[in-house]
């Protein structure tokens, strides 16, 4: 599973990024999960399996996500208690949910 979450500049979504690799690995599940900024989305779109965006860029969600049809990968906003809470756990539940 590859996870991509996007924030204004990849850079407030990086303790998010730690927290979710560790559920992943206490669930047993192989994740690669990055961080970027929606200006550097492009390089990742190849190789996503679903994208997350910070809920403080919203605002790119249609975006992001003509951005991603045509591969296929599944898009969604992270739920802002969980963003706000920096609940990994949560939000990497969140990203499983939308592959399912």
């Amino acid at each position: 599973m590859n996870i991509v979450l996007v924030c204004s500049a990849g850079m407030s979504t990086s303790m998010l990024v730690e927290k979710m690799r560790k559920a992943a690995k206490e669930e047993h599940v192989e994740a690669t999960i990055q961080a970027t900024s929606e200006a550097d989305l492009g390089r990742f779109l190849d190789q996503a399996d679903v994208i997350l965006i910070g809920p403080q860029v919203r605002y790119l969600a249609s975006k992001i996500e003509s951005q991603a049809g045509p591969y296929g990968i599944k898009v969604a906003v992270i739920d802002p208690v969980y963003y706000g809470l920096m609940d990994g756990a949560k939000v990497f539940e969140q990203a499983r949910e939308l592959l399912k």
